[in-house]
């Protein structure tokens, strides 16, 4: 195991050079401020290191919200506040205190969109715990598909092709007409539900006709994980302590 003091003190950490893509992005990103303890005990639970972009933002800030929150990347945000975005503890219900047993299960959630889209980094045998891709790749939870798929990238290739916009052409399809005055009335514990569903055959057909209206994440994704094992009995596994 390794102490706090070795994972914080560096000579390469990736914060600084994260601000930097971050200023350079044309992507409208919110960098919430964040809780110095919260981000040091989470680095240790974690035991990354803040020479990565991962321990970068856990250790650094409250998180990211991407397009006015449309994707949130979780991160030790400052204060308790019930309508605030989750801490990435929160979400993957770390352990108040140190423990060395402890282990992200399949694999550490990292972000939610709010469709109920969950972004989540590969343990050490993806295999065994039913997911695809290889360990330590970022995966994505599609919710008009109810599964699983596989980006082809690690968290800093990930998190540089949200930046670099790259996110936009996956969500088309995924967005309509207003859908920016929609999501930004939300808050960091809210996604949105519609009907038809997502992974309706109307949905697909014309996304823009659907009702939508805003829920507790947590209830959105119990509704994925419940439409999973009634078509076809494959449980998603966990999907984020939301």
């Amino acid at each position: 195991m390794r102490e706090i003091n070795e994972l914080i003190n560096v000579g390469d950490p990736a914060w600084p050079l994260l601000l930097e893509e971050l200023s350079g992005s044309d992507v409208p990103v919110e960098v919430l401020p964040g809780d110095v303890e919260t981000g040091r005990s989470s680095l240790l639970q974690l035991q990354v290191s803040a020479r990565s972009n991962l321990g970068g933002i856990v250790l650094n800030c409250g998180g990211l919200l991407v397009d006015d929150g449309w994707l949130r990347v979780f991160g030790s945000p400052s204060g308790a506040d019930a309508e605030g975005l989750p801490s990435l503890a929160e979400i993957n219900a770390m352990p108040s205190t140190f423990d060395p047993a402890w282990r992200p299960g399949a694999g550490l959630v990292v972000a939610h969109d709010v469709l109920g889209g969950v972004f989540a980094l590969n343990g050490s045998d993806p295999g065994e715990a039913g997911r695809p891709g290889a360990p330590g790749e970022i995966l994505y939870f599609a919710p008009d598909a109810l599964g699983w798929e596989a980006l082809g990238a690690g968290h800093s290739a990930w998190l540089s092709w949200i930046l670099s916009g790259g996110h936009q052409e996956f969500y088309k399809g995924l967005r309509w007409n207003d859908w920016r005055d929609e999501v930004t009335v939300l808050n960091g514990r809210q996604g949105l539900s519609f009907f038809p569903p997502l992974w309706s055959a109307e949905a697909r057909r014309d996304l823009s006709a659907t009702s939508r209206r805003a829920v507790p994440m947590a209830e959105l994704l119990g509704l994925s994980r419940d439409a999973c094992l009634q078509f076809d009995g494959a449980d998603p596994g966990f999907l984020g302590a939301a």
